[in-house]
């Protein structure tokens, strides 16, 4: 798959459990309170840990020249089996503003059409306006479905919300009933 400005967007197989390891852990580092999980956990984490994530979850990378740019998971959404759902979109501080998370979220899209998902979720930290406005112009919709942002933010009160993005043709929506008439101007004069 490819993306803008020689960006390329591919799944990593299992057996490069390393390579997202290193920039998983990369992306933890730069990005701390980005994540629900911590650097120092995962970083003790063994290799079937990694293998295990890359069984459950597509991982795409992001790369330019073979050197990574960023990275977003795809994997099954836990409430409803025929929806994904994104997650752990990161995209290296030096890669940023230049379309990397675009073409990731674009792959990502793509991917969850090829496994048949009708809907993608994504969850967006109500306090990043940057995040919403991204998803929403990738033609994400807020919905009103909110969590915590983290388990030990419960108490703090930081939140998520939950965008969705339709990927199957919507079935349920009514024609516009206008659409088989000719416009005014098309129409025969009288």
């Amino acid at each position: 798959m490819a993306g803008m400005n020689d960006i390329s967007v591919r799944v990593l197989g299992e057996s490069e459990w390393h390579l997202y390891r290193t920039v998983r852990l990369g992306a933890l580092e730069e990005s701390p309170d980005a994540f629900t999980a911590t650097l120092a956990d995962e970083a003790q984490a063994d290799e079937q840990l990694w293998r295990d994530r890359m069984a459950r979850s597509h991982r795409l990378l992001a790369e330019r020249q073979d050197a990574p740019l960023g990275i977003v998971s795809l994997g099954p959404y836990a409430p409803d089996s025929s929806c994904g759902e994104i997650f752990g979109l990161y995209v290296f501080p030096e890669a940023r503003g230049i379309g990397v998370a675009w073409a990731l979220v674009e792959a990502a899209v793509a991917l969850a059409a090829d496994d048949r998902y009708r809907q993608v979720y994504y969850w967006v930290g109500v306090d990043n306006p940057r995040a919403i406005g991204f998803a929403n112009n990738f033609g994400f919709r807020l919905t009103g479905h909110r969590r915590p942002a983290r388990a030990s933010d419960v108490d703090l009160g930081d939140e998520e919300i939950a965008m969705v993005f339709s990927v199957a043709e919507d079935t349920m929506s009514v024609p516009n009933p206008t659409s088989d008439r000719p416009a005014p101007h098309e129409g025969p004069l009288i």
